[in-house]
């Protein structure tokens, strides 16, 4: 690392797009409202053309993220959030589950399996925001396992799937959606795979994909849980997967723009190459950001591993002596003060760390963002850390 002064003059360039936020994340290249021309507005999702639409919606998921052709793909409610408690309420309780954790999300998904579920056998293993748990220690043979891919709040990933293993009794129930696009999921560890439209192709948000392994399927039609379901959660209709969800027919009304919308994002990832063209765009924006902090020493990324370092939502915090002598919450309030400098100036937007997060910064590299917007930014970061550092005396 270069030890540099940070630079206290304004650059003079913008970002073309300067959305940067990790959900909803930027729309992809060139979009604008004519791209929801075909959206069947005012017609039932129930009808032809919307089953078509929604049908569509699944086979372009299916190709752009190779997923294997007997898995089932659904169009849920209520987001990632939505799809990954549905397969908790409904599959969870069979055998022991350990559940791991080391951001916000995770932590989430904890709550619901301890107190809310009350699983008396559930296993949990934490670490700290820019960590990863010790995965070689975790049974992922014996018990069922709930993760996230790519914890968007504090920018840590695990780095493949290697630990999970393949003869195993239980089943995995993995949260992706800052992953699903990005990063390549090993689709033979991953039993149960979530995520949402709004994350790496920029779609709109509210809707939740549920995408089932055979070994998932398998668990739904054999075991029944011991609390009711909402009717938003039942996958199943007299011991047999309601197929019908995975071919389309939603439990609940979508949005047919939503639809559209997220139909003209997998038509543009197909154009941009598909899943290794939209990983190449994501890593050479993370790349930008990584170059940037290997020449300036007052900023670092949060995750302490390289490999486990997210290509999509990627953290940084601050690391001159004069900021981590402050106490936490007055390095929170500088970090929201760098923050407020580069959004007044339309350079960048939604760049604050994440409520439950160390202070410091959040960039969204996901693949609808441009290289040369992410380059565009780092100057304007730079002059705002100047600026308030200045004040700091």
């Amino acid at each position: 690392m270069t030890k540099t002064a940070p630079a206290a003059t304004a650059p003079a360039n913008l970002p073309r797009v300067a959305n940067f936020s990790s959900g909803p994340c930027a729309k992809r290249p060139g979009w604008s409202l004519k791209a929801l021309n075909d959206a069947p507005l005012g017609r039932s999702h129930r009808a032809k053309i919307g089953k078509t639409k929604l049908k569509r919606a699944i086979d372009l998921t299916r190709e752009i993220l190779k997923v294997p052709a007997d898995y089932r793909i659904g169009i849920v409610p209520a987001s990632d959030t939505g799809a990954v408690e549905m397969a908790m309420w409904t599959m969870l309780g069979a055998r022991p589950v350990t559940l791991l954790a080391w951001e916000s999300f995770g932590e989430g998904w904890v709550t619901d399996a301890v107190k809310q579920l009350k699983l008396a056998d559930a296993e949990v293993i934490t670490a700290g925001y820019g960590e990863l748990p010790n995965l070689k220690k975790v049974d992922t043979r014996k018990r069922d396992i709930v993760f996230t891919w790519n914890g968007t709040t504090s920018g840590v990933r695990v780095p493949d799937a290697e630990w999970i293993a393949a003869d195993r009794e239980g089943i995995t129930i993995c949260d992706a959606t800052s992953a699903a696009f990005a990063q390549d999921l090993d689709w033979a560890k991953l039993d149960v795979t979530t995520f949402s439209w709004q994350k790496v192709l920029g779609g709109e948000a509210a809707h939740g994909m549920l995408i089932l392994s055979p070994r998932a399927v398998a668990r739904l039609e054999s075991y029944k849980p011991a609390w009711p379901l909402p009717k938003i959660f039942r996958l199943t209709k007299g011991g047999k997967l309601i197929e019908g969800i995975f071919e389309g027919e939603t439990i609940n009304t979508p949005s047919m723009l939503c639809v559209e919308d997220y139909i003209d994002a997998l038509l543009w990832a197909k154009k941009a190459g598909g899943l290794d063209g939209l990983m190449k765009r994501a890593n050479a924006n993370a790349r930008v950001i990584a170059n940037f902090v290997k020449a300036n020493d007052w900023i670092d990324f949060l995750a302490t591993k390289p490999k486990t370092r997210s290509n999509t939502s990627v953290c940084l915090k601050f690391t001159h002596p004069k900021v981590v002598a402050l106490p936490a919450d007055q390095q929170a309030a500088f970090a929201k003060a760098v923050v407020g400098h580069i959004e007044k100036a339309g350079a960048g937007h939604d760049l604050g760390h994440y409520r439950d997060a160390p202070p410091g910064l959040r960039i969204w590299c996901g693949a609808t963002v441009q290289a040369r917007d992410v380059k565009a930014l780092l100057p304007w970061i730079e002059y705002a850390f100047a600026t308030e550092l200045a004040k700091l005396g």
